[in-house]
């Protein structure tokens, strides 16, 4: 790949294009040509056949097939459909648990050319060198990695300790960084919408760079929605219901399609089907892949099949997943096939399975069958290790303290429903100076492991959770990544706690007094430097030891749910390491129990 740098500037070079104007002519050769493929228009919709001419980085030449064989290398595409690269506009490295590097070596023979990363999970644990290392690990990538300035470390101030606190300051100077591209995902709708002035700062630092400024709207809407976008935000990928997508789509938004929430796909591609058009205001991300379904799904390829299966017209997704980011981008010179756009180009076998055969980056090919032409090359993760500030636990660390003779009984405030929390309370009796859990309840512990404050654990009660048979203890917990246990009871939840406190964080889960699989991440307690097949073995591991303790229920009581439990930012009442905490109505709780009875 060229110089990350100079795009995309760099197709303006004068001895490019006189090379590449000369090859249209006829008068000069093709570095490459691409013959005998069909052509997906990502302008008209049309599917034709067209053979491609590269000159260096640019493509020079779409010509009707059969016409030019003047080329130093031909590319057959016999049988093959030719699409842009594709480009994920959202997504976080970290929720696959891989480097960059093992990232790309994953996404790039899928087709996958350019993703738009938002690394606030490496913030939230290591602060501006986290993000500094992050713009350096993806430089000389295959993959075109456009990095995002986190823009909520915390994402819940106030609320949460981070590993760091990015304020208005710590967001212009990223901002002044080359390699930062603009704001990641405004989380903190309350702040914005009042006019808090850190987040003020933050935004409006964003405005003066004239860089963008990305998203994250669950739930707003009304009054709420038109002043989020009023102040500068201008994307939205937190989708909860079709007539969400349709009010986020008037309000102007452009709307980053996610994968990770398929059960919301085939209501979305109805709706867009019933508008008659694809607006060009509508992307597709990932957002997290887990390494397990990048291993064995893939990445952004993924989405446009499985968007496909459930009635999307391939044309749409492709669409959706190329010229439609591009423009969203700033970037004229991608998501097009065109004379004088980029050479990021993929062959794609079929149009519902979307295997890619081959796929060239900036005129160079990168991937064939399935595997890069060269592995990627990673950097030194040591600065992002050693990140767990904290000591072995107890299992009295995760049982909730009651000054009250035994027998008695308290009132205690419970987090009722997996996602769209809500506050809720019961009655529990007390032993030995405990709250006994009542039936129907689970525990959740978050201690804070970065060092800033004690580690002392919050100790709460989830409701709607289901029966516990054990433990599952994450220092993947978003968004401020403090170690986080559910569990049915205290002594499986310290087990498994010191399991992944010993590893350096990562996963582990526990039963019976033992632990059943652990998985360790070593790098900021959110990544592991071992290859995506070991990771996503070792996870689905995790997958299958924690479904044997906890009776899951669709669409929300699910696997993924254990991930956004702490997330703070979000309406309703959450668990961190400060105790149950709710930004809607400012209540903090130290502790769970609210009065004797």
């Amino acid at each position: 790949m060229t110089n990350r740098h100079a795009e995309p500037k760099d197709l303006n070079d004068a001895s490019l294009r006189e090379r590449a104007v000369a090859a249209a002519r006829g008068d000069a050769l093709f570095d490459y040509l691409i013959v005998g493929g069909s052509l997906i228009d990502m302008v008209t919709g049309e599917i034709r056949a067209a053979d491609i001419g590269l000159v260096g980085p640019m493509i020079a030449s779409v010509h009707e097939p059969a016409t030019r064989s003047d080329a130093r290398h031909l590319i057959n595409a016999r049988g093959k459909f030719i699409t842009p690269g594709l480009i994920d506009t959202h997504m976080h490295v970290e929720s696959s648990m891989t480097t960059p590097a093992t990232y790309a070596d994953a996404v790039v023979p899928r087709g996958v050319t350019t993703t738009v990363w938002d690394p606030h999970e490496f913030g939230n644990v290591g602060g501006l060198d986290a993000v500094k290392w992050s713009t350096d690990a993806v430089r000389d990538l295959p993959l075109r990695v456009l990095t995002l300035a986190p823009s909520c470390v915390p994402a819940a101030p106030g609320y949460e300790v981070s590993g760091a606190d990015f304020d208005g300051d710590a967001m212009a100077e990223m901002l002044s960084w080359p390699d930062i591209h603009g704001v990641a995902e405004v989380m903190n709708m309350r702040g914005v919408i009042d006019r808090d002035p850190r987040m003020t700062n933050i935004v409006q630092a964003g405005l003066q760079s004239g860089k963008l400024i990305c998203g994250h709207a669950r739930g707003l809407s009304g009054a709420d929605l038109e002043a989020f976008v009023t102040a500068g935000i201008a994307s939205d990928h937190e989708l909860t219901s079709n007539d969400d997508l349709m009010a986020k789509l008037r309000a102007g938004l452009t709307i980053e399609l996610r994968g990770s929430h398929d059960h919301l796909l085939p209501g979305f591609v109805e709706t867009l089907n019933d508008l008659g058009f694809l607006p060009q205001t509508v992307t597709l991300c990932t957002d997290d892949v887990f390494p397990d379904d990048l291993f064995n799904a893939g990445g952004l390829d993924d989405v446009v099949r499985r968007l496909v299966r459930y009635g999307m017209k391939p044309q749409w997704a492709l669409r959706a997943a190329t010229l439609n980011a591009a423009t969203r981008l700033g970037r004229s010179d991608l998501g097009l096939i065109a004379p004088g756009r980029r050479a990021d180009i993929v062959l794609f076998d079929d149009l519902d399975g979307f295997v890619a055969s081959t796929v060239i980056g900036n005129g160079i090919p990168l991937a064939k069958d399935g595997e890069l032409v060269r592995p990627a090359k990673g950097i030194d993760p040591a600065p992002l290790r050693n990140t767990m500030m904290l000591g072995k636990v107890t299992a009295d660390d995760f049982r909730i303290a009651a000054d009250t003779p035994n027998g008695s009984q308290v009132r205690v405030a419970t987090i009722d429903r997996p996602r769209f929390t809500r506050w809720d309370e019961t009655v529990a009796e007390v032993q030995d100076g405990f709250v006994i859990p009542p039936d129907g309840t689970t525990l959740i512990a978050v201690a804070h492991r970065h060092g800033k404050v004690d580690a002392k654990p919050r100790v709460g009660l989830l409701s709607g959770w289901g029966k516990w048979r054990g433990a599952v203890c994450s220092t993947v917990s978003h968004d401020s990544h403090n170690l986080t246990v559910f569990g049915g009871n205290a002594d499986d939840m310290a087990i498994a706690a010191n399991a992944v406190i010993a590893a350096g964080g990562g996963m582990a889960v526990a039963s019976n007094g033992k632990i059943d699989a652990i998985l360790p991440l070593p790098i900021c307690g959110l990544v592991s430097d071992q290859s995506l097949a070991m990771v996503a073995e070792n996870f689905a591991q995790i997958r299958a030891a924690t479904d044997a303790i906890v009776d899951w229920q669709p669409p929300y009581l699910v696997f993924k749910a254990l991930f956004g439990a702490t997330l703070a930012c979000n309406a309703g009442p959450h668990q961190t390491d400060r105790g149950v905490a709710d930004v809607e109505t400012g209540k903090l709780l130290e502790t769970p129990v609210i009065s004797t009875t």
